[in-house]
């Protein structure tokens, strides 16, 4: 101390830099070289700046240049930000035990040349810069033991993800960084709880200088201060001084200060400040976000990382700074890649025990069009690559995992992948995109090394890929399953694409359809599509494509696509079916239903034809036919029959040639040869011959030859056919086998024996006849005979002769055969003919031949000479016929005529010889006309139609005779003179008149006059006159009237009576005479539109007295014509000559006042008169009414109601006269916010000019609202009157429900339900006091749709008020969460729902200790082996309510062993008992193992007791576990225990399966029979008959009776028409609206008594009253009710005042209270209140009379109310009456201001029933549901997999027993 100038009496302490006391005891601490300070208080502050030395190891070089070769091995990447991240690596483990914030800061002043590094950690001390100066003096080789013991203290416990901050490691990575970055660094820093900062400078420049000095390079000062001093600092070192002020608010800190800035990455550093800020955030995105990264929802983010703050500055002059906090950067890559990740894989593996790697797989699937796995922005491509686009999709050719280390990502590791999720050679469920798609991360502890720059692991994917290396996989909160790894990832996969990825669009909807063939529940529906769009590439129906991942490929043509779904039009999906039918059709020919992803999307169509052509030619195609032994049988062959048909060989051959016996493909068919040989006859194919023949291994297919089956003559095919053995069939995939025909024919062979031939007899003598003679082969078949054949033919009796012989095929016709002979009678004679042929062996045929007499050849006439005959006798003659033998003969249609020659008229005779061969020829006489001597006539006899016998002629004299022959007429003419009258001719004459003195003659035929006698007189016939007098025509004839008209003709016929048939004829026209009248017609229409020229024309014929027309008339004469009427303008008419008769008369046109229908028209010409009548219509359209419909006052309805009365639109005239004008297009403009349904349409008038467009239902806001008819017509548009329709409040219709309910309650499980009152409420916000309590329900249903919970339905309490319901005794599920309540008001089909309330349920008190996943009974040892000590490797212990809900609390579970009396094991843990910390009502434990050595009994069961600190109630949990001492009993007990907990797992399973089943049995029984009990106690609330048994039947009845509510309801009643009141809570409505009255005549009375006040606003409150006035200028009339004076309102029960003066008596009139007839809809109370003081006592009688009666007798006693009759008078209260003012007007003139009537009764009546049957429906259904639900449950509890799996739980416990029971013997 004299030597540190100390006086003794002067108090001193040392201490090192540190400030830690020097004394003897820690002294050996002190080292060589350590600085020392004296000082007189530990804590002393520094009064001057210490330089400390300090000293590293050598060569400079290995610091300065170390970064160089470090960074500048970068993978082609700028290394800057990596640099940046060993300086942030120092700084976060700095920071890693702050409680607060932990604030890293990277500052860039690069204009001044300065980077600072700032962290607000824990400091270093002067020996700790020391050590971080020295080259690779990692955290385990430094001297402070004790600081490290420190650090790996204060490492948090089982870190997520690794995430410890423990990445300071190597003494290396800082130092390489800064030299990399610049040329100089300044380290100051001040550690937590010291007062001295602590500064070491190192630069490339003190080390250049050093070494030229040769001075210790590797030495240097630490300069120890106290804060924000900075007096060392030079000039322009300004920003260095700001920091260093900075400290003073510090209490620990680490500053790193950079200058001599590399130039090279000024650039880089500016220009890309973004980028490398982005991957500064991806290398520490763990650390900055917590383990579940930069998730979308920040709440979820681990609260233990958000307080790193880490933030770069870069400062620019004349700029603003820019900042970047590196947890705001959301576009880096893990970030990209958790946020369009659908789904996670978290798995966990095990290195060596100790070396623990903790993993995650994202999916990104595809959506839509596109993949949306991320782009990694930094990506390097290799040279390769540049050219050549990637051909996999999604990550390319990346590999899939980052790697991080210890939370820090290493940026130049990736691994590829593992063979448990690498994507296999082939595809097998899922397609090998998807492999593609996966992004994964990687944390591994500090057990696997990493370079000292942390950019490479050494040995990472070794390790993991090595066999031992134990994975599983993570669910839940950290909880481990040991499974397959493999398989659990290809699950995990395989519902990724089928749940996210969205791959594949259907597009081109064609329908829906169900597949009968698949299982009930994938029966459908199916969407149907006929194409799909897929990785670019467009699939259409019709389409070949290939399927793979089948055994064979299968190839067909797409017929559709298949989608699982109710699916309508374009979507997106995973996959689906393709149906196509399977190709070659002519192998296959059947429809293929297989997935999607089967198809191979990657073939070429050429690929598939090629396929497809190559298989079908292997198919047969053709046959290959051979004739070995000759006698081929060639196409179209002609053979004889008999011939023989020699051995076939046939061969089978396929496209390819090669010779085949079987089908090709897995089935091998076998071919079969199937010979026919087939005779094609008249009657149908014959099959002659039939052989079928197999393939044998030496022979071919083969037939042997026929002998003689071919002898029918015709066409034969001789076919070769392949057929399939097995069916027959000639056919295989509807394509036919090949086959080879021949078509041949067979032809006769020579002639060898004959037939006689059918021939028809009997023959005639001398007539030619054939024979035919048929010949044949030696086969029987026709054969042609040959020339040279002569047969002989004879016969006894006969002469024959044959003079040819013709051949017919087959036949010799024997022709011109004549035989003569003799044949006495005409019926025949028999004889029998030999036929022989010279040359044929056979004996003669002989045959029977009839033969008759022969044909006529000889005609005999008697007399044959001429003889006399008298005029008018007939001539006779005798004939006979016979044939050439002179043998009678006869033959039918034979007949013998005479034709007489040598006058006119002369008769025919003939004689029918047809039945013998004589007679007799004669007929009618001979009569010559006008004979004036004897005349000579010929007669020629001759047979008809047999010319080969001569006529004969035979001459007659014929002498004249008396008869009358001929008749003359004659009448007399205007002189008196007979005039004749030629036959036929025509006679005129006047039309009426008659012609006179008609006169006749009569001659013979010699021309003498016959003497007209009375005899002859009776002969003479006329047909003019029906009755003549017989003396009358003696020489003269009758008159002969001409007709009357002069279209008529008369016939005159004059005849004689006798043979003679002589008469006479001639015809009697008249002509028109004088005009005698006129006769109007009308050319078209009658009617005349009003307005307008009469557009058909009038028609003006002159008749004389008959009515014939003249049609010829003298110039002139339209002078004499003219036309007269009233309102008729003469002077517009037009007169003309008709075109063919008469006179035309157009222009006819009335005056505009005439009046409508029927006016006469007077026609006058030469006197004569006629009239006619023409009907006057409306004119043309010109404007539009509407018939009952009034536009002055509006009609008032209900929202959604009926208007009164159909809107009928009439078309009127421009007088509004209605026009009856059809087809006018009509149609209706109406406000935009009036609804009207149906939509009106525009539609066309009918022939009344009414366009009817119904009746509209309405619907709307409240107000009035306009409608107007407009007509087209043309291009002119007619608007017709406004109709206004005021839409009011329904007070009758639900529209909205009001829940009201104490919002501060609280939701525990299975708590109670606070008090919901639910208001319905009417659109006018009334009460809607007939709602029904069985319409509204309360439904509770879980927020979370995945919930596995039944959604809640209540119903409100019986006791509720009317339209106010309460629902009290509800109560909450047992399950917790967020509750949705929502209530439902169903009335018909109307429906209103509630806002929906959300309240959270939370669980109930803490109960007990449950396992997540059961752990089965685990078996222990205390050996060495770390497996056999394991008592738990995972287990999560849940803290759950008495319902089984997570409870969220944290707490500490305390774990013990207990069991057995003293020796107890003892778990491998610091303390005991072990505490496991529970956070959010969740405890993961870690591996748990036994002491090494134990103590514990061999074979003695243990409890591992698992207690929640400080909660006495919660109930613990045991975990039973064995313990052995010997390994293998403890092996053998694990695995008889694992078999045991899967029994008992598997029991578990089957028993709560049928106790789940039976209890839904109990449950539908129990709902069964309640909804049979409702349903009968509605039919007899109903009194329904049994017939009613049907849902149908309800319907209808509900149809029926709701039909008859809707037409009570739109029933045409009174409506007010005053607009509605002002919406408003504090607006009662005008008291118009306030109250409905149902008499019409008292409503019209007490209307007209309140007219003053109907339109009165009623407002609760005199601040709303004033609101209204203001708003309408004062103009609207407001009462207040706050503003009434109560006291004196009358008792609305006060009797009448008879009443209380005379109680027994009985007034006439009826007398009632005004008040009481009144009904209120809504706010009773309000309205008695309103009208009390309105009305007061106002009394109703009958009459007036009435009234003034009542009113005597009252005012006897005391003071009489006003007093108002049903038939509208009023009688003040002062007595006074009648005059106007005291007589109500009618009803339609109070402008819509008068009370509406009230809904008929019948309305809630019917409402009622419709209630009750709408329940008894529902009831009915759930019955039916009820009961189809039990027979199901009844069915499926006795299917066979119901039956095997009670056979198997039998088989399971009687397993579970043995095992027991040999447990307890090893137990033993």
């Amino acid at each position: 101390s004299q030597d540190l100038g100390i006086a003794k009496e002067e108090d001193f302490v040392l201490t090192s830099t540190t400030r830690e006391e020097v004394t003897a005891a820690s002294l050996s601490n002190v080292e060589d070289g350590d600085t020392l300070y004296v000082l007189q208080d530990k804590n002393q502050e520094l009064s001057a700046q210490v330089r400390e030395r300090v000293s590293f190891l050598p060569h400079y070089d290995t610091i300065v240049k170390g970064g160089m070769y470090e960074y500048y091995a970068s993978e082609g990447q700028n290394p800057l930000p990596y640099a940046f991240a060993e300086l942030i690596d120092n700084a976060l483990a700095a920071v890693s035990d702050n409680k607060t914030s932990r604030k890293i800061e990277i500052r860039l002043h690069l204009d001044d040349n300065y980077i600072f590094v700032l962290d607000n950690g824990r400091g270093m001390s002067s020996r700790q810069l020391n050590n971080w100066a020295v080259y690779r003096l990692s955290k385990f080789i430094r001297k402070e033991k004790k600081a490290l013991e420190e650090e790996i203290e204060r490492l948090p416990f089982n870190a997520p993800r690794s995430l410890n901050s423990d990445i300071s490691y190597f003494g290396v990575g800082g130092k390489q960084a800064v030299f990399f970055i610049g040329s100089s660094t300044r380290m100051i820093t001040r550690p937590k709880g010291h007062q001295d900062v602590h500064e070491l400078t190192i630069s490339k420049d003190q080390f250049e200088e050093k070494e030229k000095n040769r001075e210790a390079i590797y030495s240097g000062f630490i300069r120890n201060r106290k804060a924000a001093d900075a007096c060392h600092t030079n000039e322009g070192e300004e920003l260095l001084r700001d920091v260093i002020l900075e400290e003073k608010d510090k209490d620990c800190f680490t500053t790193v200060v950079i200058t001599g800035i590399n130039p090279t990455h000024i650039p880089y550093l500016k220009g890309n400040f973004n980028a490398w800020t982005t991957q500064l955030a991806h290398i520490y995105h763990f650390y900055l976000h917590g383990p579940n990264g930069n998730v979308a929802n920040e709440s979820e983010r681990s609260k233990f990382f958000k307080n790193i703050d880490i933030s770069v500055k870069l400062c620019v002059r004349g700029r603003e700074p820019q900042v970047m906090h590196l947890r705001d950067v959301v576009n880096d890559m893990q970030t990209r890649c958790i946020r369009t990740a659908a789904s996670a894989f978290e798995f966990k593996a095990t290195v060596e025990g100790t070396g623990i790697v903790e993993g995650v797989l994202r999916y990104h699937p595809f959506l839509y069009d596109k993949e949306t796995f991320p782009h990694d922005p930094f990506e390097i491509k290799e040279e390769d690559q540049e050219e050549t686009s990637d051909t996999r999709p999604a990550r390319g050719r990346r590999p899939i995992f980052e790697c991080y280390w210890n939370g820090r990502l290493i940026p130049y590791t990736c691994i590829e992948d593992f063979d448990w999720c690498a994507a296999p050679k082939k595809a097998k469920h899922v397609p090998l995109e998807c492999f593609n798609r996966v992004s994964g991360v990687l944390w591994t502890n500090d057990k696997f090394q990493v370079s000292t720059n942390k950019l490479t692991f050494m040995d990472l994917e070794m390790r993991l890929k090595d066999k031992n290396t134990a994975y599983c996989r993570v669910i839940g909160k950290n909880q481990e399953k040991r499974t397959d790894i493999g398989k659990e990832f290809s699950s995990w996969l395989a519902e990724c694409h089928e749940k996210h990825d969205k791959q594949i669009r259907f597009s081109h909807f064609t329908g829906s359809t169900l597949r009968p063939d698949l299982p009930k529940h994938r029966m459908g529906p199916w969407a149907t599509y006929s194409q799909i769009e897929w990785d670019q590439k467009v699939y259409k129906k019709g389409q070949l494509v290939r399927i793979t991942k089948t055994l064979p490929y299968i190839y067909g043509q797409i017929q559709k696509f298949l989608l699982f779904g109710p699916h309508t039009g374009e979507v997106y999906a995973t996959g689906g079916e393709v149906q196509l039918l399977q190709e070659p059709r002519s192998l296959y020919d059947e429809i293929r239903t297989v997935p999607l992803s089967k198809m191979d999307r990657t073939i070429s169509l050429s690929a598939i034809k090629k396929f497809i052509e190559d298989e079908e030619a292997k198919l047969p195609d053709c046959l290959i036919v051979s004739w070995p032994e000759g006698d081929e049988i060639k196409p179209n062959q002609k053979r004889q029959a008999g011939q023989a048909v020699g051995d076939i060989k046939v061969e089978i051959a396929n496209r390819r040639g090669e010779v085949i016996s079987k089908l090709p493909g897995s089935r091998q068919s076998k071919l079969l040869m199937e010979l026919k040989v087939i005779w094609h006859g008249n009657n149908g194919d014959e099959v002659i011959v039939q052989h079928i023949s197999q393939h044998g291994k030496t022979w071919p297919y083969w037939f042997r030859r026929m002998e003689g089956n071919i002898k029918h003559l015709g066409s034969y095919s001789l076919t070769l056919q392949t057929v399939l053995n097995e069916s027959g069939a000639n056919s295989f995939a509807g394509e036919q086998l090949p086959k080879h025909k021949i078509n041949f024919s067979v032809i006769e062979g020579a002639a060898k024996k004959f037939t006689i031939g059918s021939f028809e007899g009997p023959f005639k003598i001398g007539t030619p006849f054939a024979i035919p003679l048929e010949f044949q082969d030696a086969c029987g078949n026709h054969a042609k005979p040959t020339p040279d054949l002569k047969p002989i033919l004879e016969a006894p009796g006969l002469d024959i002769t044959v003079k040819d012989y013709t051949i017919r095929g087959s036949q010799l016709l024997l022709k011109d055969i004549v035989a003569v002979g003799s044949v006495p009678t005409n019926s025949g004679k028999t004889f029998n003919v030999s036929i022989r042929i010279p040359d044929f062996d056979e004996k003669p045929r002989n045959v029977k031949i009839r033969l008759l007499p022969g044909p006529p050849f000889k005609l005999t006439v008697k007399p044959d000479e001429e003889f006399e005959l008298e005029n008018g006798s007939p001539a006779k003659f005798d004939v006979e016929i016979s044939d050439e033998a002179g043998n009678p003969t006869m033959q039918p249609r034979l007949a013998v005529t005479c034709k007489f020659t040598g006058a006119s008229g002369l008769p025919g005779y003939t004689v029918d010889c047809a039945t013998s061969s004589r007679g007799v020829l004669t007929g009618a006489p001979i009569l010559i006309k006008k004979m004036s001597g004897p005349v000579k006539i010929s007669a020629k006899i001759e047979v008809t139609g047999v010319k080969t016998i001569a006529p004969q002629q035979v001459g007659i004299t014929v002498k004249p005779s008396s008869r009358a022959a001929n008749i003359e007429v004659h009448y007399k003419g205007n002189d008196g003179e007979l005039i004749p009258i030629t036959a036929g001719e025509e006679l005129e004459g006047a039309c009426g008149d008659s012609i006179t003195g008609i006169v006749y003659s009569v001659f013979d035929e010699a021309g003498r006059p016959i003497e007209i006698d009375d005899a002859f007189t009776s002969k003479v016939k006329v047909n003019w006159t029906p009755r003549v007098p017989k003396d009358s025509l003696r020489g003269k004839l009758p008159d002969v009237k001409i007709p009357n008209l002069v279209t008529e003709c008369k016939y005159c016929h004059v005849g004689i009576a006798d043979s003679s048939g002589i008469s006479f004829e001639f015809s009697v026209r008249g002509v028109v005479g004088e005009p005698d009248s006129l006769k109007c017609s009308i050319s078209g229409s009658d009617e005349l539109q009003l307005g307008q020229k009469f557009e058909s024309d009038i028609l003006v014929n002159v008749l004389d007295k008959h009515g014939n027309e003249i049609k010829k008339f003298e110039k002139g004469v339209l002078e004499d014509l003219s036309i007269s009427g009233e309102g008729l303008i003469e002077a517009e008419t037009v007169r003309m000559l008709g075109k063919q008769s008469g006179f035309n008369i157009n222009g006819i046109e009335f005056e505009k006042g005439v009046s409508m229908g029927s006016h006469e028209l007077c026609i006058q010409w030469r006197g004569l008169k006629s009239y006619i009548r023409v009907e006057v219509v409306a004119g043309p359209p010109s404007s539009l009414t509407l018939p009952d419909w009034d536009s002055k006052l509006p009609v008032t309805v209900y929202n959604e109601s009926k208007l009164p009365q159909s809107m009928i639109v009439q078309l009127c005239d421009e007088f509004g006269n209605p026009s009856h004008t059809s087809k006018v297009k009509v149609q209706l403009a109406k406000d935009s916010g009036l609804k009207l349904s149906p939509a009106p349409q525009a539609i066309r008038s009918d022939e009344e000019g009414q366009a009817d467009f119904g009746i509209f239902t309405v619907s709307g806001k409240r107000g009035v609202y306009e409608i107007q008819p407009k007509a087209l017509i043309g291009r002119q548009t007619i608007s017709g009157p406004k109709v206004r329709v005021s839409i009011q409040a329904d007070p009758n219709r639900a529209h909205c429900l009001q829940v009201e309910y104490d919002k501060s309650s609280s939701y525990v499980v299975n708590g109670p339900l606070p008090d919901f009152t639910v208001k319905v409420m009417t659109e006018d916000e009334s009460l809607l006091t007939t709602a029904k309590g069985t319409s509204l329900t309360m439904r509770l249903s879980r927020a979370d749709a995945s919930a596995k919970s039944k959604n809640i339905q209540m119903t409100p309490d019986k006791k509720s008020s009317p339209g106010i319901f309460h629902f009290t005794s509800g109560r909450l599920p047992e399950m917790s969460g967020t509750l949705l309540i929502q209530f439902l008001f169903k009335e018909g089909k109307q429906e209103i729902l509630s806002k929906q309330i959300v309240v959270t349920v939370q669980p109930g008190c803490a109960k007990e200790l449950l396992p997540m996943e059961e752990p089965g009974m685990p078996t222990v040892s205390n050996t060495k082996s770390v497996s056999s000590r394991t008592l738990i490797d995972h287990l999560v212990l849940e803290l759950r309510d008495s319902f089984g809900n997570t409870i969220d609390m944290d707490g500490q579970i305390s774990v013990t062993v207990e069991g057995g009396q003293k020796e107890v094991p003892q778990l491998e843990a610091d303390d005991t008992p072990l505490l496991i910390p529970m956070t959010g009502g969740r405890a993961t434990f870690p591996s748990l193992l036994m002491e090494e050595n134990t103590a514990g009994k061999d074979g003695q069961e243990y409890h591992l007791h698992c207690v929640l600190e400080d909660s006495p109630n919660v109930l613990p949990y045991d975990l039973a576990f064995l313990f052995y001492n010997d390994v293998k009993k403890q092996s053998q007990m694990a695995a008889l225990s694992k078999e045991r907990d899967a029994l008992l797992a598997a029991i578990k399973t089957y028993r709560s399966l049928f106790e789940t089943s039976s209890q839904l049995v109990k449950e539908l029984r129990m709902s069964l029979q309640e909804a049979d009990q409702e349903e009968s106690r509605l039919r007899r609330e109903l009194k329904l008959s049994a017939s009613v048994n049907t849902v149908a039947n309800v319907n209808m009845m509900i149809s029926n009776k709701t039909r008859e509510k809707d037409q009570a309801v739109a029933q045409r009643r009174r409506m007010c028409g005053l607009p509605p009141a002002p919406k408003d809570s504090l607006v009662l409505g005008k008291i118009a609206h306030l109250a409905q009255v149902k008499d019409d005549s008292i409503a019209r009375v007490l209307s007209w008594h309140m007219s003053a006040d109907m339109d009165c606003v009623v407002t609760l409150t005199t601040k709303k009253a004033q609101e209204i006035y203001k708003e309408s200028v004062g103009k609207q009339q407001v009462l207040p009710l706050d503003s009434i004076y109560r006291k004196n309102l009358p008792d609305w029960n006060k009797p009448l005042p008879h009443q209380r003066l005379k109680p027994n008596s009985t007034p006439k009139g009826n007398p009632v209270y005004a008040r009481n007839l009144l009904v209120f809809p809504r706010d009773t109370e309000h309205c008695q209140v309103v009208f009390g003081m309105l009305l007061g006592d106002t009394i109703i009688l009958d009459t007036l009379e009435e009234a003034n009666l009542y009113r005597q007798d009252i005012v006897k006693h005391t003071h009489c109310p006003t007093i108002l009759t049903r038939q509208g008078d009023r009688v003040r209260s002062n007595g006074k009456f009648g005059g106007l003012m005291n007589r109500a007007l009618p009803i339609e003139k109070l402008r819509g201001a008068v009370f509406s009537a009230p809904l008929p009764s019948t309305v809630q009546t019917l409402a009622f029933e419709i209630d009750l049957l709408q329940n008894l429906k529902s009831g009915m259904q759930k019955t039916q549901v009820a009961m189809e639900e039990l027979d199901e449950q009844l069915a499926a509890q006795d299917t066979p997999e119901m039956k095997a799996k009670h056979k198997e739980l039998k088989e399971a416990e009687a397993q579970l027993a043995d095992l027991e029971k040999r447990l307890g013997e090893a137990f033993c």
